[in-house]
């Protein structure tokens, strides 16, 4: 519990943290600035093109403002203490080491299951309440399952990040395979000819929350081929991966 809270002091402590959170909070204006304007584009429209307008759902366009706040925050708080040498500190405090980056997971994996939740949720209530009565908008009840797998990808970033930022020790480094893992990738595979294309987008980070609540992925530019456990697995392997990664090679390597 120690190692616990001193952890959490840290995080708390420094302000790349709270601007981070800051950021991701960002999202929810974010997207009420889209539908703000979808509503100005929808009024000026025609009476046939009103009938067929559609809209994409805000939460998950807007999704990657805390995907990636979170998963820069997990690099942030091991990366910094090699920078500044502080890791000794720590280690040496906590010798078998393995406590301390589960410490870590704990709370920058705490921050984002707040965080995460936060954002999708709000930003779900405040955009359909702007854009009912001119676009579709899907009910509460028809997106929970999809907003709680989104809400929980979030707190998957940022055990990415801390994972990552374990095995690379640099901060530029993390947050370049961070972005390129999550991100670039899935261009380049999106890109691929079948019969390769699919079943690589399906385990594609983006894809997972819906294919977690079993929902409709006939327009996604992902695959659509995991069932929802083999997609909650893969998700999860997002996570626990990296960590283990990084954690052995905390106890291998000097500080």
């Amino acid at each position: 519990m120690n190692v616990l809270a001193a952890e959490w002091v840290k995080a708390r402590s420094v302000r790349s943290s709270w601007l981070l959170v800051g950021l991701s909070l960002g999202a929810v204006p974010l997207a009420a600035a889209i539908a703000w304007a979808a509503i100005g584009m929808y009024d000026a429209a025609s009476p046939p093109m009103r009938r067929t307008a559609r809209i994409a759902e805000l939460e998950e366009v807007v999704l990657i403002v805390p995907q990636l706040c979170m998963g820069v925050m997990g690099v942030l708080a091991i990366t910094s203490e090699y920078a500044t040498g502080l890791i000794r500190t720590s280690l040496a405090l906590v010798p078998r080491r393995w406590p301390v980056l589960m410490a870590k997971s704990a709370v920058v994996g705490g921050l984002g299951l707040v965080v995460g939740p936060v954002v999708v949720f709000v930003t779900y209530a405040v955009t359909a309440a702007m854009l009912a009565g001119r676009f579709p908008v899907a009910s509460f009840g028809e997106r929970l399952s999809t907003l709680v797998a989104s809400a929980v990808t979030v707190a998957v970033f940022a055990l990415l990040g801390l994972g990552l930022g374990a095995l690379l020790r640099s901060a530029a480094a993390a947050i370049a395979v961070l972005v390129g893992l999550v991100y670039v990738i899935p261009i380049v595979v999106g890109n691929l000819p079948e019969p390769w294309s699919e079943p690589l987008g399906s385990v594609m980070i983006g894809a997972l929350p819906r294919e977690i609540a079993g929902a409709d992925l006939t327009s996604s530019v992902y695959g659509a081929l995991l069932p929802p456990p083999v997609a909650g697995v893969v998700l999860v392997l997002y996570a626990v991966v990296p960590l283990a990664a990084g954690l052995a090679a905390v106890h291998h390597r000097d500080a």
